[in-house]
C-alpha cells in the first residue's frame, strides 16, 4: 500500500469529495483521482461509491481505510521513536482544545509546560468537544482536552475532572424569582426562559438537547455562541439564561453577581473533562511531560 495513496483516500473520505479533498491536499483533482484509481486497481475493486453524496466506502474501502490507519500510525509512531534517540526533547505537539477550556488553562499551562520543553512546538486545534473526539480518532490530533463520556473503544480517556451541568439565571428571569438559587432544578422550569445556547458540536449542547428532548421542551433560543464567557456576560446583561459546566462558575457566588446558579437535574449521561489520545499513539517524553503538567494544573 503506497503512502501517499493512503493519505489522499482519507484526505476524499474526510472532506466528501475529490474536488475539496484535491483543494486540501494542494494538488490536482485529475492527480488526486488518478492515485486513488491506482489505489483501487491494486486493490483490485473500488475504494468509493461514488454515486453517493458524500462519496462513500464500499465494503472493500472500509477494509482498506481501517488497514490504512493502522500502517499509517505505525509509520508516525516510527518516526517518532526514531526522533527521540537524537532529539529527546524535540518536536510537536498537536493538541485539540476548545476556545473555552484554553482561555482558562493555556496561560497558566504553556509556561510549566515550555519551561521543561522549550524546543517542542505547541500546535493548536480549536473546535468543540464533538469535532475534537474526531480528529483524535483521525490521527490529526495526538492530545485533545475535551468534555465528553468515554465512547471509542480506540481511545484513552483519562479524567482530569468531574464537571456537572449548572443553570445561569439572571436576576430578572422569572425562575430567579420563584426558586431560591443553589436549588437543584429540572429543566423544564426553565422552559419559558429565553436561552443562549453553545452552538452544536460542543458537549453543553449535546446534554441541553438531549433534555429538551426528554421533557419535550422547544426552547427560546435567543442567541448561540461557542463561548462561555460571552454567554456569561450576556446573561448578565439580559433577562437570560445559560447553562454551563459547574467549573466555570466556582468563583461566581457573590453578592454582586447579576444572576443566580442552579444545579440541573435528570442528566442521565454526565460528561466530564478528560484528556483523550489513541489508544496506539506513541507518547514521546514531551508527551508524557504535557501530560503530566495537566494533571498538576488540574489538581492546583
Amino acid at each position: 500500500m503506497n503512502e501517499k495513496h493512503m493519505q489522499y483516500i482519507l484526505a476524499v473520505l474526510k472532506e466528501g469529495s475529490f474536488t475539496a479533498a484535491a483543494k486540501r491536499l494542494y494538488v490536482s483533482q485529475p492527480s488526486l483521482s488518478q492515485a486513488v484509481k491506482a489505489a483501487e486497481a491494486s486493490l483490485g475493486t473500488a475504494i468509493f461509491d461514488r454515486s453517493t453524496e458524500p462519496v462513500s466506502l464500499t465494503p472493500a474501502g472500509e477494509l482498506y481505510v481501517n488497514t490504512a490507519r493502522q500502517i499509517l500510525d505505525l509509520s508516525a509512531n516510527l518516526k517518532k521513536q526514531v526522533e527521540e534517540l537524537s532529539r529527546e526533547e524535540s518536536g510537536s505537539l498537536r493538541l485539540g482544545i476548545s476556545v473555552q477550556r484554553a482561555m482558562e488553562l493555556l496561560p497558566l499551562l504553556y509556561p510549566k509546560f515550555k519551561k521543561q520543553f522549550p524546543h517542542v512546538a505547541l500546535e493548536l486545534m480549536e473546535h468543540g468537544s464533538a469535532l475534537l473526539e474526531q480528529t483524535v480518532l483521525e490521527g490529526t490530533v495526538d492530545i485533545a482536552l475535551l468534555t465528553t463520556f468515554p465512547r471509542h473503544e480506540g481511545l484513552v480517556y483519562e479524567l482530569l475532572k468531574e464537571e456537572h451541568l449548572v443553570l445561569l439565571v439572571n436576576k430578572d428571569c422569572s425562575l430567579a424569582s420563584r426558586i431560591p438559587p443553589g436549588t437543584p432544578i429540572d429543566i423544564r422550569e426553565a422552559a419559558n426562559e429565553e436561552f443562549i445556547c453553545s452552538r452544536r458540536g460542543h458537549s453543553v449542547r449535546a446534554i441541553l438537547d438531549s433534555l429538551f428532548l426528554e421533557r419535550g421542551i422547544a426552547p427560546k433560543l435567543a442567541l448561540e455562541t461557542i463561548s462561555i464567557e460571552v454567554g456569561k456576560h450576556m446573561v448578565a446583561a439580559a433577562p437570560l439564561v445559560m447553562a454551563c459546566p459547574d467549573s466555570y462558575v466556582d468563583a461566581d457566588h457573590g453578592s454582586d453577581v447579576p444572576y443566580k446558579i442552579y444545579p440541573i437535574q435528570g442528566v442521565t449521561r454526565p460528561r466530564h473533562f478528560y484528556a483523550c489520545y489513541r489508544k496506539e499513539l506513541y507518547l514521546t517524553k514531551y508527551m508524557h511531560g504535557f501530560l503530566d503538567c495537566l494533571r498538576e494544573l488540574v489538581q492546583e
